[in-house]
């Protein structure tokens, strides 16, 4: 789910459109194959979701918006994404004293 790389960390998410609301919603898979599964309130409608996915990304981290990427899955539920100047460690953490994931 989370993955050093040079620079920062890739996070794989699994996004679940049009929800009532944004927020992480649990871990999605096992393993290697893990996703974080991540509601959000936008449509999957001309690239929406995608952008509400990073915007919420980058204040869960604490990032300029600039500083989160889509690196693939741009029309597929299964997604990941670069973050910019965190560590897989910072991620972690982050991860974890944030809201419960239900």
């Amino acid at each position: 789910m989370i993955r050093a790389v040079a620079g920062g960390v890739t996070l794989a998410v699994r996004a679940q459109p049009g929800a009532k609301r944004t927020a992480i919603i649990a871990v999605y898979g096992e393993g290697a194959a893990a996703q974080l599964k991540i509601a959000v309130q936008a449509p999957p409608v001309e690239g929406r979701a995608n952008l509400a996915l990073a915007e919420f990304l980058a204040e869960k981290f604490g990032l300029p918006k600039n500083r989160v990427e889509l690196v693939s899955g741009e029309s597929s539920r299964s997604k990941l994404f670069l973050l910019r100047g965190v560590t897989a460690e910072q991620v972690r953490l982050k991860l974890e004293s944030g809201p419960a994931v239900k």
